[in-house]
């Protein structure tokens, strides 16, 4: 991938678009394809979409290094933007399986959904409070493709794909949640001990 992004990054950059440009239109593409695609049943077209858009959490990312750091506020925003993209994309799976009466679905996609949430959290919750977090399986790039794969699958023709993916980042969304919690909770214990985390 670093042959790919970087030279892309460095022609960006050099016509004068930020990070934070890329950002922003990472996360409205992110919008377009979850919403007007995946929430319509367009599940192929809206994974497409939706992952392409998403690879620029790697360009945006790289192009920063490249200008020598991410700024403050570019490491937030583009925090802030991957919540936005990641509700997007979960709340336009569970609209759709909501329209094709899929029950059990909905509520994989809502697990998701809040449990997707708290994995970023929990993580900028330690690290705003000095410890470290950088434990778990489930990533936001391994969540992204979890459904994406999912959807895809059910856009070509295997009903039960999606449900599927969704169900099983459920389980490892909540489970990565569990990890996080448990390795802030010893890092505290150990500080609170006096020994060096």
């Amino acid at each position: 991938m670093t042959r790919v992004v970087e030279p892309i990054a460095r022609t960006l950059l050099r016509a004068g678009v930020t990070p934070n440009a890329v950002t922003v239109t990472g996360t409205l593409g992110v919008l377009v394809g979850s919403i007007a695609l995946g929430a319509r049943g367009y599940l192929v077209a809206g994974a497409l979409v939706v992952t392409f858009f998403a690879l620029t959490d790697l360009l945006d990312g790289t192009m920063a290094r490249m200008r020598g750091g991410s700024s403050r506020f570019g490491a937030f925003l583009d925090s802030s933007m991957d919540r936005v993209s990641d509700g997007a994309v979960f709340g336009a799976v569970a609209y759709w399986l909501a329209t094709q009466n899929d029950r059990v679905g909905v509520a994989a996609a809502l697990i998701c959904l809040v449990s997707g949430g708290l994995v970023s959290y929990v993580k900028a919750r330690a690290e705003g409070l000095g410890m470290t977090c950088n434990v778990g399986i489930a990533e936001r790039t391994e969540r992204l493709l979890i459904v994406g794969v999912g959807g895809l699958l059910t856009g070509l023709g295997l009903d039960w794909a999606l449900t599927t993916a969704l169900w099983l980042l459920a389980a490892v969304s909540v489970f990565t949640v569990g990890q996080r919690m448990t390795h802030v909770y010893r890092q505290a214990q150990r500080a609170e001990l006096g020994v060096d985390a």
